[in-house]
C-alpha cells in the first residue's frame, strides 16, 4: 500500500489503486484528528465534491467518519466548485473544508483537498501533519462511522445549498450591470464540471446572451482531461468561430477553479496574458489600489503592468496556497499563476475560475473592444512578453547532471549573461534583457519543467532551445 502524499492541491490518486474507500476514511480521520489538535473541530467542516465517479458517495462516507468523531459537517447538496466551498468555509466560519476533486486531472483520478479555516489551500505544515497522521494509520480500522440517519438525527450533518451565498458574494465584486448594458453574447464551457449552473447563471442574470456547451454531467469529461487548455477544447473553439455574434468564450475546469478564455475570433488567450490584462483593468479602469502577486513560473508581463502603475509585485513559490495567504492577509489586489489560477482582494483566498471569467466579461463589456485589441494596447504601453513551458524527460544521468548544474549555476547560458539567480522554487535565471528561464523538477516523475520568457516569439524560440541544450549537455 502506497503512502498518502499531499501535493500542491491535496492528495490525488487513481481509482481502485490508491484512491480507495478505506484510504479515504483514513485520510478523513487524519483530518479530524488534525482539527481536534488545532482546536478547530467544534467549528464544523464544509464537505463537497465535483462531478467525478462516486463523488457524492465519497463525500457521504467522509461525513459519516466525521460524525463518528463528533464533528459536524455541512454537506453540499450537489457537486460544487472549489471556490464555492472556500466561500462557504468563510461564510460559516467553519474549521475547514474537505473537497473531493482531482481538478483538471483525467477521469480515472480523484482526490481530497483540505482547506483550513482561512478558506485557502492548506499550507505545507498543515498537509504534512495530515500526511503523517494518515500514514501512521494505513491498514488499520482507526475510525468510527456513524450511519447517515443517526448523523442527521444527532445534528452532525446539515445539507446546504451554497449557491445563494456565493452569488451574493460575486455580485459585490463584478459589475453585472455593465455586462448587461453591453449586450454581450458569450459562449460558456464548464467542461462537464461543477461550473455549470454558476457561470452561465450569473451571466444570464447580468443580461448576457449565453450559449452553453458541455453543460451536462459526464464523468468521462468527453474523453478529455477537464482542463480548459487549448488542446482540450477544440469543440469550443469551433463553436466560437462559427458564430460571429459571440464576443467571448469562457471555460472552467472540472472543479471550476481554473479558467480558459477565447477571444471573439476563437483564438485562445494564454492565462499569463489574462492576469496582466485584468491587473491593468483593475488598476487603470476601476482605480483599485494594491500589490500584485504571481508564482515564480508566471510571466513578468504582470510585473511590467505593476511598474507602469507604480505598485509592488510579490513573487511566490508554485502553488496557490502562497498567493492565497497574501489574499487572506489583505496584502494584494490580484494574484495569479501561469496555470490559470486567479483571485482578487475581497474574494476567497483560492483559485476561482468563475470570478476570473466574469472579470474578463466585465472588462470586455466596459472597454468595448476585443481581447486582442486590449492586448495590443497593453503591449504598446508596457512592452511585449512571450512565454512558454515544456517538459523534458530525464535519464538518471541527465537528472544527476542537471542537479549538479543547478547547484552551481553557470555565469551564462547560450551566450546570455545571467544577471540573477532565483531559487524560491526551482532555479530561475534572469538575463539582462528581461528574458528568463526556469527549471523545476517534478516531484513524481523523472521530468524537468522548463519555463522561458522573452520579448518576441523568435527570441523565445532561441531561449527555449538554449534551455533544453543546457539540460541535455
Amino acid at each position: 500500500m502506497g503512502r498518502i502524499s499531499f501535493g500542491t492541491s491535496g492528495w490525488r490518486g487513481i481509482f481502485c489503486e490508491d484512491f480507495t474507500t478505506d484510504n479515504v476514511r483514513v485520510v478523513t480521520q487524519a483530518i479530524a484528528d488534525h482539527l481536534r489538535a488545532s482546536g478547530k473541530a467544534d467549528k464544523g467542516v464544509v464537505v463537497g465534491y465535483d462531478t467525478r465517479f462516486m463523488g457524492r458517495y465519497f463525500a457521504r462516507e467522509t461525513v459519516r467518519v466525521l460524525a463518528g468523531a463528533g464533528i459536524k459537517s455541512y454537506l453540499c447538496d450537489r457537486d460544487a466548485p472549489t471556490p464555492v466551498i472556500a466561500q462557504q468555509i468563510l461564510q460559516r466560519r467553519a474549521g475547514g473544508g474537505i473537497n473531493f476533486t482531482a481538478s483538471h486531472n483525467p477521469f480515472d483520478y480523484n482526490g481530497i483537498k483540505f482547506s483550513p479555516d482561512s478558506g485557502g489551500p492548506a499550507l505545507p505544515e498543515t498537509t504534512r501533519d495530515i500526511e503523517d497522521r494518515a500514514n501512521a494509520m494505513l491498514g488499520e480500522i482507526c475510525y468510527k462511522e456513524l450511519p447517515m440517519d443517526q448523523a442527521f438525527a444527532a445534528g452532525l450533518v446539515e445539507e446546504i445549498d451554497p449557491r445563494p451565498d456565493y452569488f451574493a458574494a460575486v455580485r459585490q465584486l463584478i459589475d453585472l450591470a455593465a455586462i448587461g448594458r453591453a449586450g454581450l453574447k458569450v459562449a460558456v464551457n464548464p467542461l462537464y464540471g461543477t461550473g455549470r449552473g454558476y457561470l452561465d447563471t450569473l451571466l444570464e442574470e447580468a443580461g448576457a446572451q449565453v450559449v452553453t456547451i458541455n453543460g451536462h454531467l459526464d464523468p468521462y469529461f468527453g474523453n478529455h482531461p477537464p482542463e480548459p487548455a487549448e488542446e482540450h477544447i477544440g469543440d469550443f473553439i469551433s463553436l466560437v468561430r462559427s458564430d460571429p455574434a459571440i464576443r467571448l468564450g469562457l471555460a472552467t475546469d472540472g472543479d471550476a477553479d481554473r479558467y480558459g478564455i477565447l477571444d471573439a475570433d476563437g483564438s485562445f488567450i494564454e492565462p499569463n496574458y489574462i492576469l496582466a490584462l485584468l491587473a491593468d483593468y483593475l488598476l487603470r479602469r476601476k482605480k483599485k489600489t494594491g500589490a500584485v502577486a504571481r508564482s515564480v513560473a508566471t510571466s513578468h508581463f504582470v510585473d511590467a503592468v505593476a511598474r507602469h502603475h507604480g505598485v509592488e509585485v510579490l513573487e511566490t513559490p508554485v502553488g496557490f496556497k502562497f498567493i492565497g495567504q497574501y489574499i487572506s492577509d489583505g496584502r494584494i489586489l490580484i494574484g495569479g499563476e501561469e496555470s490559470a489560477g486567479l483571485t482578487v482582494r475581497g474574494h476567497v483566498p483560492d483559485k476561482d475560475g468563475i470570478i476570473a471569467c466574469l472579470l474578463v466579461a466585465e472588462m470586455v463589456a466596459v472597454e468595448g473592444v476585443s481581447l486582442r485589441e486590449l492586448l495590443a494596447d497593453l503591449y504598446r504601453r508596457v512592452g511585449e512578453f512571450h512565454t512558454r513551458r515544456q517538459n523534458i524527460r530525464l535519464s538518471s544521468e541527465l537528472e544527476t547532471g542537471l542537479s549538479d548544474k543547478l547547484a552551481s549555476p553557470p555565469s551564462e547560458v547560450g551566450g546570455r549573461k545571467i544577471e540573477r539567480v532565483i531559487t524560491v522554487d526551482g532555479c530561475k535565471f534572469l538575463f539582462g534583457d528581461g528574458s528568463w528561464m526556469l527549471f523545476r523538477k517534478s516531484g513524481t516523475e523523472p521530468v524537468v519543467r522548463v519555463y522561458g520568457e522573452a520579448g518576441s516569439a523568435a527570441e523565445l524560440d532561441l531561449l527555449m532551445h538554449d534551455a533544453a541544450a543546457f539540460v541535455r549537455r
